[in-house]
Parts: C-alpha cells; structure tokens; sequence
C-alpha cells in the first residue's frame, strides 16, 4: 500500500496541510523539510514553493534524489546545511522524537528560517501512549502540549497554533494501547512498502475496508483541524512563526 494511501499518513498530510494553508501566505517561499525520509512529503509542500529536503539517512536520501527531489545527507542536530535565513517554511514531521538533542533541531530551524517564516512539527503525544510501535520505530520520548510549546518558544518562535491530531480515533486507539502494554502484546508492525528496494517504514497492518473507513474519518478531522483546535490525541501539531 503506497504511504499516501495508509489512512494515518493520509490524515496527517490533510490535517497538516490545512494547518499550513491557513498560516503560510507565500505559494512561491523557499521550503525546507527536515527528516524528510525518501521525500514522501515533499510534492504535497511544493504548494508552498521550491521544497529542499535533508535526511540523516544515506538510505532514503538516494531514493529521494533518484525521484528528482533536491536532498541533502545531513544531521540537523548538529547543523543544516544552509545559511542563514534560507527559507520562508520548515517542516519536521515525526523527527524530533527520534533524538535527544530535540532542541538543536528546533534552534537550527529558527536559524535557517527568515523573520515571519513558518515551523511546522508533528510528533507523537504523551508519554504514557508509550508502546511497542515506539521501540521498533525508533523513538526517544512523546510530548505534552506544554513540553512541545516550551521548546519551540525557547528557541525564540511565536507559537500561532498548537493541536492534537488523530483526535477522533483516540477513544478507540488509546485504550488499545493500553490494554496491548499490560497484556505485554507486541502487535506486529510492517512497512507499507513490499519491495525491499523501498524505504521501510514500520506500519501496523489494516485491512482495506478498514483503511477506507479510517481515511473518511481522518478527512472529517482534517476539516475541523482548518478551523479548531483538537483536544485530545494521539500526536502534536505546531505552527509556530520567527519573530
């Protein structure tokens, strides 16, 4: 199943880009995407201008380049390769919980970015949402409203909004993550990818019928995303501006 068509990747690119076309003006900007993998993200930010992409993995960046994206190998920990007020929009998206110097990442994005530019995160929400999905993915912590807003206002931006996403199937996710971590179930996780020339990314499996349902449910968030703030869900969405 191609990524874009996996219901939670699905909801997060609606929901994200609704969030962006009521808060980014320009549609002609300089765009970076940090983390950007193999650049699954990178023709949905191209509504917002000339997208660069940097990735820490050698893997995802030849993908990337072999698709025609203009990625770069690099550790936004340490430092993106770019000057100074680069670009008018960064994007990191599921990144930051990957690492322990979250922050940098954050604090090098305010660097490269031009006064009135645009960050973008997503990342996962609430530590006690912590799973077995967590471990085979990588990750390092999930965040607190207040946790996610403090680091991105340390490092100088105004946060314009800050959501939950993926709030409408929390009743049913939450619980089950839950009952999976006290029974001690690890459910088994896939990529949606089949070849193994591709990219992997570890995906819980979905049954089609259940991912076309899922995906009209991730649409109706995504349009009350455009107009309010979640209060409740499984990840974090900010948009914050260089002040």
């Amino acid at each position: 199943m191609p990524e874009d068509q996996h219901w939670w990747f699905a909801t997060r690119t609606w929901s994200l880009l609704n969030l962006l076309d009521a808060n980014v003006s320009r549609r002609d900007g300089d765009v970076l995407d940090i983390g950007c993998g193999a650049g699954n993200m990178i023709h949905h930010l191209s509504r917002y201008g000339r997208v660069k992409g940097i990735e820490v993995d050698a893997r995802p960046v030849a993908m990337a380049q072999q698709r025609g994206y203009d990625v770069r190998l690099g550790d936004a920990t340490k430092k993106i390769p770019f000057a100074d007020t680069s670009f008018d929009l960064v994007t990191a998206l599921d990144v930051i919980e990957h690492v322990d110097e979250d922050e940098a990442i954050i604090r090098e994005a305010f660097r490269v970015l031009r006064s009135g530019g645009i960050l973008t995160i997503s990342t996962p929400a609430f530590q006690w949402l912590w799973s077995h999905n967590d471990v085979l993915n990588g990750h390092k912590h999930r965040y607190t409203p207040k946790e996610l807003r403090a680091r991105v206002e340390r490092a100088g931006f105004r946060v314009k909004r800050l959501t939950f996403g993926f709030f409408l199937v929390f009743p049913m996710s939450a619980p089950l993550i839950l009952l999976r971590n006290r029974m001690g179930a690890k459910k088994e996780l896939r990529s949606h990818h089949t070849s193994q020339d591709e990219y992997q990314v570890e995906m819980e499996p979905v049954s089609p019928w259940l991912n076309t349902t899922l995906r009209g449910v991730g649409r109706i968030e995504a349009a009350m995303v455009a107009k309010m703030n979640l209060p409740i869900g499984t990840s974090l969405m900010v948009v914050a501006e260089k002040v």
